[in-house]
């Protein structure tokens, strides 16, 4: 049985501000919690599962996990999703990574708002091998659940921090910085060299100007139909296959 508390506390954790401060997120699905269980069991503090979920998943548990059987409809209780998964874990939320190393293609991210987008940005990444995303302090929060449950567990491999965007372009001069503008020059003509920065700008207003230092090299998707422009998950989608494939 889940008690009262225990359902405003975790409810409580899709405030950032709560998880923030705890230091603790919500995942959800079997697909999410099984592969955190594979590979960072230690994360999860807590488990609320149906019983036919922890008969299934049990040897998977580390001893020091707290485990709660409920049914379907307690579950929906502690949920932020519309049907209710067969299993929700408290995950201690990862500590940022060092900015300071830069390596293949780093992905900055600038005022992306909707946690959709982000999630499957950080999907994306994960994917592609991206080797860190730098998001500015006005993206979204990366542990925001809905983010979380759209990255389908990738957020807890994809090294993610929040920086002033300008100042972290700044420290690094000599790495080339590629931003994703509708007026650059078309992906396939450049040659792209690795370390790199690929900058991708808010869904409707595009990367800020002032991120557009000298040097930048602005690039393009080359456009064939007519739709004004394209979701920044896709673009990021398709920016980072080129880079991937062609970055020496």
């Amino acid at each position: 049985m889940v008690t009262r508390s225990e359902i405003k506390y975790i409810q409580s954790l899709g405030d950032k501000k709560a998880r923030d401060q705890d230091g603790v997120v919500v995942a959800e699905g079997d697909k999410i919690v099984t592969e955190l269980l594979n590979e960072s069991p230690l994360q999860i503090k807590k488990i609320y599962a149906t019983q036919h979920w922890i008969s299934d998943n049990g040897h998977l548990i580390p001893d020091a996990c707290t485990v709660a059987a409920l049914e379907e409809e307690e579950l929906q209780k502690l949920s932020f999703l519309v049907s209710p998964p067969s299993v929700i874990a408290l995950v201690l939320k990862p500590n940022p990574p060092s900015v300071n190393t830069v390596h293949g293609i780093s992905l900055l991210l600038d005022q992306i708002q909707d946690p959709g987008n982000l999630g499957t940005i950080i999907r994306t990444c994960d994917w592609f091998g991206v080797s860190q995303i730098v998001c500015s302090a006005d993206t979204a929060d990366a542990f925001n659940p809905k983010v979380i449950q759209s990255s389908m567990g990738s957020v807890f491999r994809v090294p993610i921090s929040y920086t002033d965007l300008n100042q972290f372009i700044q420290q690094h001069p000599t790495v080339p910085l590629y931003a994703a503008l509708l007026d650059g020059q078309p992906i396939t003509n450049v040659q792209c060299k690795k370390p790199c920065f690929l900058l991708v700008g808010n869904e409707s207003r595009g990367v800020s100007e002032k991120l557009l230092r000298s040097g930048v090299q602005k690039i393009t998707i080359p456009r064939v139909g007519k739709a004004e422009s394209l979701n920044a998950a896709v673009a990021s989608a398709i920016l980072l296959s080129w880079l991937s494939q062609s970055a020496t």
